[in-house]
């Protein structure tokens, strides 16, 4: 299988968990810096490498009126303050092909939504940044077939590419994990990663808002890992009940550093 290097000191596809983590949306500035910089602490104590992730725009909310972030340039701008207070190597999500080289100033990984991940325009312009490249498989894609959005990256001219799996729809208001995915999308070749908390979402399922199921948090990401992956990816936030974006399904910061430790020792097990 073959490795990604997002920066130095951080690489997908080797015998250690990489951690992407932060706050669904960017909700202010001095937010973001003060969560990442806790978060990037916790991950130092446990010698993990770290990407921080936040977007800048939700464009998929399930509200018109629901709070969607700062936008592109501001966004940009946040993002570079975050990058320079903690750091850590940058992970965000473009919607649209037009935004992929002004992010790519800042960003180490582009990230293509789950929704659109069998938009060929937008991932080829994300692929000619040169950047690395996260494609979040569809909820309605089986896991073979992101065969074909790897493809559209790597003949593009990017081999940097690796893909996040954030469950599949299953009925109504729902999502499952197949724990077969992971080790179904390691045999393409490239690098996966667990996004535990999105596939705790239950889409559509409050009053205009997306509902979750946190609680679950640690059994699903201990047989993620379980199942053998590259890397987990995390929303986290000080008080979840009070995030803008996705506050059901994120992780109590205060959580964190346990729930990493045993995914940490999950992964040596399974790795060895």
């Amino acid at each position: 299988m073959n490795t990604v290097a997002i920066a130095p000191g951080v690489t997908l596809g080797g015998r250690g968990l990489v951690l992407i983590a932060g706050p669904c949306v960017i909700e202010s500035p001095d937010h973001a810096v003060n969560l990442g910089g806790k978060i990037a602490d916790i991950a130092r104590r446990l010698k993990m490498p770290f990407v921080f992730k936040a977007s800048f725009d939700k464009a998929n909310r399930t509200s018109i009126a629901s709070f969607r972030g700062p936008g592109l340039e501001s966004g940009i701008k946040t993002l570079e303050r975050v990058k320079a207070a903690i750091g850590a190597p940058i992970l965000t999500d473009i919607h649209e092909a037009s935004q992929a080289a002004p992010v790519a100033t800042v960003a180490d990984v582009l990230q293509i939504p789950a929704f659109l991940s069998r938009q060929t325009d937008l991932i080829v312009a994300a692929a000619k940044t040169g950047k690395v490249v996260n494609v979040k498989k569809g909820q309605f894609l089986a896991p073979l077939d992101v065969k074909h959005a790897i493809a559209k990256v790597t003949e593009s001219g990017n081999p940097r590419v690796f893909i996040t799996e954030r469950g599949f729809t299953f009925g109504y208001n729902n999502l499952v994990v197949d724990m077969r995915a992971f080790p179904m999308m390691r045999g393409l070749g490239v690098p996966v990663v667990f996004d535990i908390t999105h596939s705790l979402q239950l889409p559509g399922g409050g009053d205009g808002v997306t509902a979750g199921l946190a609680e679950y948090i640690e059994p699903l990401g201990s047989a993620g890992v379980g199942a053998g992956v590259d890397g987990v990816f995390l929303e986290v936030h000080e008080d979840p009940s009070k995030a803008k974006s996705d506050s059901q399904n994120a992780l109590a910061l205060d959580k964190l550093e346990a729930l990493l430790t045993r995914l940490n020792r999950i992964n040596e097990v399974v790795k060895q």
